[in-house]
This record gives C-alpha cells, structure tokens and sequence, in this order.
C-alpha cells in the first residue's frame, strides 16, 4: 500500500512541475526502462511508434464514438476499449493490422458504449495496485510486463518465461477489482 502511495504523490507531483525537468526525467526513466526491458532498443521504439500512429488513425476516422487504447509489445498489438458495432471493430482491427511493423493484432474490443470517466479512473486504479503488487514479488522484473486493464479486465503482456507469467497472472487475479486476467505473453521458454 506503501508503494501505491508513493506512485501516486511521484505522479501527482511530477503533474505539477514546469520547464525542462519533468521531460529530463521522464527522458532519463524511459532509458531506464528500456535498459531492464527484454525487447530491442529499436523495438521498443518501434512500439512506441506503433501506439501513437495507430491511436491517431483510430480517433481520425471514427471520432468520439470509440474508446479504444492501442498497446504495441513486440510489434504485436492489444486492442481494448469499445466501439459502436461490428463494423467499426472491424475497420479498427483491420487498420491495426495494415500498420508498418506490426506482426500480430489480439482483438479485446468490446460493442457497446464507450466507458465514462469513472469507469477509466477505476481501470487505472487496478493496473497502478497490480504494478505496485508486481514490485513486491520477487518472482519476476516487474519491468518485463507490461499492464492494461479495461472494464476490470486485466491483459498482460511481456516476453516472459512461463513461470513468470504464471506468477504475474496469478498475482493480478488476486488482486481487488480485477474480474478477468487475460495473459498475451510471448514466452522464452
């Protein structure tokens, strides 16, 4: 619980700085985490580059009507959120996988409403409680995976050995609010 606060009040404060420290910092906790990570330097930016041009084409051709979070882990593509009907899921789908680089897309959309502000705050609540849950462990480098929760539902993702994602699973199970763990892992082993 500690740990949770402490993540809050860093990010809380960071929120609050001005100038050129907060992008030093951040600038110097992306190399960190690019360090621990299992993916290529060039990889993990291909990612990155993968999650801001998809999510762009996303709200550009279908507007305020979807919710969908785009997460790129070794080129491969985890679509969450909502959208209207079937249509519009599968053009988004589509749209992923006609992306540069992408090897893979795993399909978590949902048809329905797009989830409110409250229902967001929740899901971000439950992925900063598994991640701090995931530091306490010693089984695995937290740093390996990596966390999205939509509706309750936690997906992980990562290059992992088994055991490792098996820990990672059964930790986000046990976790308050989580109602599903769904694991997208690529394994080592």
């Amino acid at each position: 619980m500690k740990k949770l606060l402490l993540i809050a009040l860093l990010g809380l404060s960071a929120s609050q700085m001005t100038g050129c420290v907060p992008v030093v910092a951040t600038g110097f906790g992306v190399g960190v985490l690019m360090m621990e990570d299992r993916r290529s330097t060039g990889t993990y930016l291909l990612d990155e580059e993968i999650e801001l041009k998809l999510a762009s084409r996303i709200r550009e051709n279908h507007g305020d009507n979807t919710h969908v979070a785009v997460t790129s882990y070794n080129r491969r593509v985890l679509l969450t959120g909502a959208v209207p009907d079937a249509g519009t899921r599968a053009k988004v789908v589509e749209s992923a996988r006609a992306m540069n680089n992408v090897r893979a897309v795993h399909d978590e959309l949902a048809i329905g409403p797009v989830s409110g502000f409250k229902d967001r705050s929740t899901d971000g609540y439950i992925t900063a409680k598994v991640k701090a849950r995931f530091l306490d462990d010693k089984r695995f480098n937290a740093h390996h995976v990596k966390v999205v929760t939509e509706a309750r539902t936690v997906y992980l993702m990562g290059l992992v050995k088994r055991e490792e994602g098996d820990a990672a699973a059964e930790i986000a199970a046990r976790t308050g609010g989580v109602t599903k763990v769904v694991k997208v892992f690529e394994y080592l082993d």
